[in-house]
């Protein structure tokens, strides 16, 4: 199952990362880890206040990722419309259900890049720009699967 990343600290840190592959439309990013849990609410104390101090907590100890997370970041300047944002943000996901099993375990970000043309596009969320938009998330994530993790 695919989860989905929804944190902001979780965008920054795989976006810090170089992508992993490139498309004329689209970059793909890769994090091999999981993402950060919510942390507890400033002004609480926690019951176990007075134990001794671990040098980490049990959260963080290092195990070993199993899970894969997708978010996907489409801005408003390379898609003015919402109808085309949910369009390409709904084929993304569906390309990663699709090519699952060959991805590693971690972060995953899909970020648009540039605008599709527009005159080759008239509709917002036609039938062609869902075909273009889907080929081309498949090639490149074919690339993203076939490269080793960038270090």
């Amino acid at each position: 199952m695919i989860g989905r990343l929804v944190r902001s600290s979780d965008f920054e840190r795989v976006l810090r990362t170089p992508p992993r592959a490139r498309s004329a439309h689209f970059a793909i990013h890769h994090l091999a880890d999981h993402p950060t849990r919510p942390g507890r609410p400033i002004g609480t104390k926690l019951s176990t206040d007075g134990a001794p101090h671990r040098t980490k907590p049990v959260d963080d100890c290092a195990q070993p990722v199993s899970g894969l997370w997708v978010g996907t970041v489409v801005p408003k300047r390379h898609a003015r419309r919402s109808v085309t944002r949910v369009l390409i943000k709904r084929q993304i996901r569906k390309s990663f259900g699709a090519h699952e099993s060959g991805l590693a375990a971690g972060l995953w970000v899909v970020r648009l890049r540039a605008p599709f043309e527009s005159t080759a596009f008239r509709s917002a969320a036609s039938l062609v720009l869902r075909r273009a938009a889907a080929v081309e998330l498949d090639a490149v994530l074919a690339e993203a699967v076939g490269r080793s993790p960038a270090r």
